[in-house]
């Protein structure tokens, strides 16, 4: 069960829909064809965490965030959210990974939907906002703001730097202007979202008219997201087996 945000713009339901048909084809093409792959959400369209879980046969499942950042939903909301479906008995055997980021693969699929937006990777000239969602969590705006130092180190743009769309700052306005009034030749603006959505939309409307060239699409059915899908699941098994062997030891 792969668990997002969730969003009332029936096209995030649909990304999420392409991305995990992805992981199923990428799956069986590693052994795991068959393998159950499906959605909830945290909110704003079905299913719920709790009917996904309930319609379910005993036995073992995998539930991962489908969150850029481990932020107050993936630490508290999924768990809270996990620990009232799972209900008395033990009928599930729930293992949590973790969520998309932080990971290398993220940086390959930023630069794919910019390379399509017609932003070439690591042009020294152009300057690069990193524009997220937001968050409360001071954890969660530190990752993006080292994932953001990560990729200029590695790829040598001009500049890296972090926005967000909601309850943080600078905002893709003010992270534009800054850059621009910084002397950068060019900016553009890698959307670091999952799916198309409200905050989608407030990025590319913002990015644009501060001065941005250019504002890349949501990261959605990258391959190299369904590979992360993909290794964060082998990683919650390994985990799972790990701790029956350490029972019976």
């Amino acid at each position: 069960m792969a668990v997002a945000h969730g969003s009332r713009d029936p096209r995030a339901a649909a990304t999420i829909e392409e991305l995990l048909g992805l992981v199923r084809a990428r799956a069986a093409s590693r052994g795991l064809a068959g393998l159950a792959v499906g959605p909830a959400y945290l909110g704003h369209a079905p299913p719920s965490p709790g009917q996904v879980l309930a319609a379910l046969p005993a036995g073992p499942v995998v539930v991962l965030p489908l969150l850029l950042t481990g932020a107050y939903h993936s630490k508290t909301d999924i768990p809270a959210a996990l620990r009232a479906a799972a209900g008395p008995g033990g009928r599930l055997e729930i293992s949590y990974g973790d969520p998309l980021g932080p990971h290398p693969l993220l940086v390959t699929a930023l630069e794919r939907r910019l390379a399509e937006a017609g932003v070439p990777a690591g042009d020294p000239g152009t300057s690069v906002v990193l524009a997220a969602a937001g968050s409360g969590d001071p954890r969660a705006r530190a990752a993006v703001a080292r994932l953001a130092a990560r990729w200029r180190a590695l790829r040598g743009w001009r500049d890296v730097v972090p926005a967000y769309a909601s309850a943080a700052l600078p905002s893709p306005t003010g992270a534009v202007s800054a850059l621009l009034a910084d002397g950068a030749r060019r900016v553009a603006v890698a959307s670091y979202l999952l799916a198309p959505g409200r905050f989608a939309a407030l990025v590319s409307e913002q990015a644009l008219a501060a001065g941005a060239a250019a504002v890349s699409a949501p990261l959605g059915a990258a391959p190299e997201l369904a590979d992360i899908v993909l290794s964060r699941y082998a990683a919650a098994c390994a985990g799972r087996a790990a701790a029956a062997a350490a029972r019976i030891a």
